[in-house]
């Protein structure tokens, strides 16, 4: 992708094992050789909310100074659930429900991206432990007093009884998305599910292949689409043609 890297570090001076994490950075960043910038935040509140805006504003002025005009964190597929969740505790309408978007504006000419937001916590872990990176745990998570802790552990029983959980709290979040901010894209949806309703057969077709017609109209392309064993829906340059059963 021809990218130039770089790592930026805050340590909110909140807990006594902070300094434990800016180990782990800065061992990351020898690993591959990337610049470093470890910012302290001075006199941090014990306040999640202003703790992220004053982290986020000066990750901003990092990439400012180093001339990035992107900033990329980690957050995974459990942070979009317990986000999503959150908000919907608060009473959040529809935008709140979104979640945190996979890319948003973080700062006049920077952007803020999340290429992970889909990928499992395990997954990741699976990959540092693969190819022998530090990593840490903050301790406070194992803390219920803190509401999204208390979300994340009740996340942790729900998801053996729920398989999916995870990917279905995406998936709700954007379609929600989709509402709010391109409904075009939300009524030619609405238009699929409402033709293959007619149809018995299709009423229960899963969410991908749904989107997989959606995206197939939005670009004008032709082709068949299998919604069940034996069942075709053809499209002919960007519309419904039929429905073909085997």
């Amino acid at each position: 992708m021809e990218l130039s890297l770089s790592i930026a570090h805050v340590n909110h001076g909140t807990r006594r094992s902070a300094w434990q994490d800016e180990c782990v950075a800065l061992r990351i960043a020898a690993t591959f050789e990337l610049p470093i910038d470890v910012v302290a935040l001075d006199a941090a509140p014990d306040n999640e909310s202003e703790l992220r805006n004053r982290r986020y504003a000066v990750i901003a002025d990092v990439a400012r100074r180093r001339g990035a005009s992107v900033v990329a964190t980690a957050h995974h597929a459990e942070d979009q659930s317990e986000t999503v969740l959150m908000a919907l505790f608060r009473g959040a309408g529809p935008e709140g429900l979104t979640g945190m978007a996979p890319r948003r504006s973080l700062a006049e000419g920077i952007e803020l991206a999340r290429p992970l937001l889909r990928f499992p916590a395990a997954e990741l872990l699976a990959y540092c432990h693969a190819e022998g990176l530090p990593y840490a745990v903050d301790p406070t998570n194992a803390d219920d007093d803190r509401r999204r802790n208390a979300v994340r552990s009740a996340l942790d029983a729900l998801r053996p009884l729920f398989p999916g959980l995870d990917e279905a709290v995406a998936r709700a979040a954007h379609l929600i998305g989709d509402e709010t901010r391109e409904p075009e894209r939300a009524e030619l949806r609405r238009r699929v599910r409402e033709r293959l309703a007619q149809e018995d057969t299709l009423r229960d077709v899963d969410f991908t292949h749904v989107e997989a017609v959606v995206r197939a109209l939005e670009s004008g392309s032709s082709g068949s689409f299998y919604m069940k064993a034996g069942i075709r829906l053809e499209i002919e340059h960007g519309a419904i043609a039929g429905i073909t059963k085997a």
